[in-house]
């Protein structure tokens, strides 16, 4: 895939970012707006990622430092940097055009990549529109007794993972119990 890169976001590609943002998650009441998309960008710009694919966008990621077992409120912006060894994947998204070639598992296999390198210790995420199948064969567990703000849906599912998995005998390692409260 010599025609297909990831690389960090820069301030060109807001707009081809919050066009395909709006066009996957508005219908389902789940888009963010570009304050809060800019927010997550700047709580943590060396986990947030574009793919270029055929010479155009292809599409996004967004991660941050975030705490295990809590997750961003979709209606409302980052505040300022969270410190912390668990990395949120927050959005995946490929573009129409490029899907269906294995890149958002490319993308992913690169933020485990700059996870590793910062030395966090698990990613998580929340589950949207039925991908839940899709993250636990990436290792992710369940963790349906997570709250999740009420911006997410009712169907959403909070997951998470320790991100040291190398091998498949190890994707049930366990995860830290959260914390009451």
């Amino acid at each position: 895939m010599s025609d297909t890169r990831i690389r960090l976001l820069q301030d060109e590609d807001w707009g081809e970012l919050v066009t395909l943002e709006e066009r996957t998650y508005a219908a389902s009441g789940l888009s963010e707006g570009e304050t809060a998309l800019r927010s997550r960008h700047r709580a943590s710009p060396s986990t947030c990622f574009v793919l270029e694919h055929a010479g155009g966008f292809g599409g996004y990621l967004l991660a941050l430092s975030y705490p295990l077992f809590r997750c961003p409120d979709l209606s409302l912006a980052e505040e300022g940097e969270v410190q912390g060894s668990n990395l949120h994947l927050h959005d995946l998204v490929i573009a129409e055009r490029a899907r269906g070639r294995g890149l958002a598992h490319r993308m992913h296999q690169h933020l485990e990549e700059a996870g590793r390198a910062a030395s966090y210790q698990t990613l998580s995420l929340v589950a949207v529109h039925g991908s839940q199948a899709l993250w636990t064969a990436l290792g992710y567990r369940a963790r349906p007794h997570i709250g999740l703000p009420t911006s997410y849906g009712a169907e959403a599912v909070y997951m998470a993972r320790p991100l040291e998995i190398a091998v498949p005998s190890r994707l049930s390692a366990p995860l830290p119990k959260p914390k009451p409260g």
